[in-house]
């Protein structure tokens, strides 16, 4: 397990001391790779007090990043919150092993989901200019979401990527509530309709296997700080694919009150709002019901051989107006689940009033005491 930490930790320009954070219940210390803007932890999986559980499809390793600020010198202040981070490890418990080396590619705040013979469909979050992947996944309300699906085709033939669907949930499961569908009917930016929104897809492609929307930062409802997953079903299809109503990206425009697509014809946009879009075979519309992190290869017009994949993007940490301080963690992309804040500024506070006002209860009731007695 690699766990990568910025030392900027709250993303304030305020760097942590690296001797202040630990890895799991027997608080491993950082490895001698750790620089002065990053700290890096190095470690077996079943080390550092790590936990395993098995679920039905997955071997997940379990595990904390503590930080637990410490005041410099002889001073009896510290001017940060402590923290502890959930990081777990999801190996797939069915595939092909292998003995020989294998070298990682790391790929900030993405998810690659990729098998034997198969193609390897990732989304990544990406900067305001999209020329590089963004190095924070920590916005405010009135952000945006940059985000980029691609396809690797490896020694495919040249192949032009769609996005089924994208849901957003509070943790790694697709299929967990609450949810917000973001993409539907095979390709419809459905989050553009909302009053509130001004999500679309970038025109044009920046090249056929990579497709790119924006979407608005946003945070459930009832919550303060929300910790957001992004799973998308993805679809390959040979770079000679005609746009169709199985084939799309489709935006919608507020001023027009229409669907219009990224690539095509107008008509192929009108199933989004009739929810009515032919696919060949059948489409279900619920991610999660294809195979999950193996692309499922199917036979398409003319005889087209196609892919399909889920990518999970996040934890996307969106704050609201009264958090000013916000954690970023990069760690390698198969460590999913989301974050857990600590927070303790606002609870000292209460029990410094509760303290107050119970000895200042003690001493007017004492000085009546004395009252009497004189």
């Amino acid at each position: 397990m690699v766990v990568t930490v910025q030392r900027d930790l709250y993303g304030i320009g305020k760097m942590v001391k690296a001797s202040d954070l630990t890895l799991g219940p027997q608080s491993c210390q950082p490895s001698a790779q750790s620089t002065n803007l990053i700290v890096v932890f190095q470690a077996g999986l079943e080390e550092c007090g790590n936990s395993l559980q098995m679920t039905a499809e997955f071997m997940v390793y379990s595990t904390n990043l503590n930080y637990n600020p410490t005041p410099a010198g002889n001073s009896p202040i510290i001017r940060t919150n402590a923290a502890s981070v959930l990081i777990q490890c999801y190996y797939p418990r069915h595939g092909n092993v292998s003995s020989n080396a294998i070298k990682p590619t790391w790929m900030p705040y993405s998810s690659t989901i990729s098998a034997e013979e198969r193609l390897g469909f990732s989304l990544n979050l990406m900067n305001d200019d999209w020329s590089a992947p963004r190095t924070s996944t920590v916005f405010r309300l009135g952000d945006v979401f940059h985000i980029e699906a691609s396809v690797a085709s490896g020694n495919h033939v040249p192949m032009t990527v769609f996005i089924d669907s994208c849901v957003a949930t509070l943790n790694p499961n697709a299929n967990s509530d609450p949810s917000y569908e973001i993409i539907s009917f095979n390709g419809c930016l459905m989050d553009g309709k909302e009053a509130d929104s001004t999500s679309v897809f970038m025109s044009p492609r920046p090249q056929p296997d990579k497709l790119q929307f924006t979407v608005d930062a946003f945070r459930f409802t009832g919550r303060d700080v929300s910790t957001i997953y992004i799973t998308c079903s993805l679809r390959a299809a040979a770079a000679t694919q005609v746009p169709d109503p199985l084939h799309k990206a489709c935006s919608f425009s507020k001023t027009s009150n229409t669907w219009s697509p990224l690539e095509g014809t107008s008509d192929i946009c009108r199933c989004c709002d009739t929810g009515n879009c032919v696919a060949f075979p059948p489409q279900s519309r619920r991610v999660g019901q294809s195979s999950r992190g193996r692309g499922k290869r199917q036979a398409g017009p003319d005889s087209n051989v196609e892919e399909q994949g889920l990518a999970i993007l996040g934890p996307l940490l969106v704050i609201g107006p009264d958090h000013q301080n916000a954690l970023a963690v990069t760690e390698d992309p198969d460590s999913l689940e989301f974050w857990i804040w600590v927070a303790t500024g606002s609870l000292s506070l209460v029990v410094l009033v509760v303290c107050a006002t119970v000895i200042g209860k003690h001493l007017v009731k004492k000085h009546g005491l004395q009252a009497e007695l004189k």
